[in-house]
């Protein structure tokens, strides 16, 4: 194969008490094709989309590192390419955009290679270039996923039923957030109360996201580890928190790294929830996008370009 494309969904992880383990991949997607190009000829990135000029089109773009990186893992030189990559997924957002480009680059590269590894192995790699699984595995494999590490190197990956009543609303500020800020602002130690609150509350939250049962999710989604130290970085948090909840939200969580917060509804309320997130921004000065989006059961697929 000398030319393919790749799509790959946006991600939103942590889901409340499910910090850096807990990720579900959504209907929104950024596209890339691959063209192996003649041996003289290089690297070639084109870029289309919003936010298009963000994107660094030489050898430091993430897709080509993470294309390298597979031909690397292979023992191989990397071919002269063209990726040219359609955005759809914001940046900086808390949406996995990263994620999709790793995940991107890496089926790419396997695709002109030949299909030598599979999809354990290519997740392996896509989580050592990430640094943690709640963004690169839903996006790889699609739908929501639960990651545990027995080694630091070695993950086991469980996929988590996700009710088709729970509709996921996206509400995504014009506004970006680094992940290192939102890291920065995390202590290195938790106490110890917090961390049996945590978990007690994943384990209510997958059990809420099977079986769609109202109270539960309502109670699953509180945080104690990450949500309270970010929230001071998100303008307007409180507010859009409160009006979700007013409009009948189970619950809202930062997605990511944030700034674009998400919450999960039934379905007969998303559009009102929806609607409601989108006048609390604006009240606070803050355009934003708001999607009703689903989770979608696919993840990266590649097809001949």
């Amino acid at each position: 194969m000398t030319a393919v494309s790749v799509t790959v969904p946006a991600t939103t992880a942590n889901l409340g008490p499910g910090f850096d383990c807990l990720g579900a991949a959504l209907t929104l997607y950024n596209q890339f094709a691959f063209f192996q190009l003649p041996d003289t000829s290089g690297l070639e990135i084109q870029v289309e989309g919003q936010e298009a000029e963000r994107v660094k089109t030489n050898s430091s773009n993430l897709v080509y590192q993470a294309f390298v990186t597979l031909y690397q893992h292979l023992n191989q030189a990397p071919p002269p390419v063209r990726i040219q990559i359609q955005l759809g997924v914001p940046l900086a957002r808390g949406l996995g955009s990263s994620a999709t480009a790793i995940v991107a680059g890496l089926m790419g590269a396997n695709a002109l290679a030949g299909s030598p590894l599979g999809m354990p192995q290519i997740l392996k790699l896509a989580i050592a270039l990430e640094g943690h699984p709640d963004n690169v595995a839903p996006a790889l494999l699609g739908g929501c996923c639960l990651a545990a590490s027995s080694t630091p190197s070695e993950w086991t990956i469980c996929d988590v039923p996700w009710s088709e009543s729970i509709v996921p609303v996206v509400a995504i500020p014009d506004f970006g957030l680094s992940t290192q800020a939102a890291r920065a602002v995390l202590p290195q130690t938790c106490d110890y109360q917090d961390a049996i609150f945590n978990t007690a509350h994943l384990g209510l939250l997958l059990r809420g996201l099977e079986t769609g049962n109202p109270d539960w999710l309502r109670s699953a989604l509180q945080d104690r580890l990450h949500q309270p130290y970010r929230q001071s970085l998100i303008l307007g948090y409180e507010a859009v928190q409160a009006a979700a909840l007013e409009a009948g939200a189970y619950g809202l969580v930062i997605s990511g790294a944030g700034p674009t917060l998400l919450a999960l509804a039934e379905a007969e309320r998303a559009k009102e929830i929806a609607a409601c997130l989108q006048a609390a921004w604006q009240a606070q000065g803050v355009t934003a996008a708001v999607k009703q989006l689903q989770v979608s059961a696919q993840g990266a697929t590649t097809t001949a370009a």
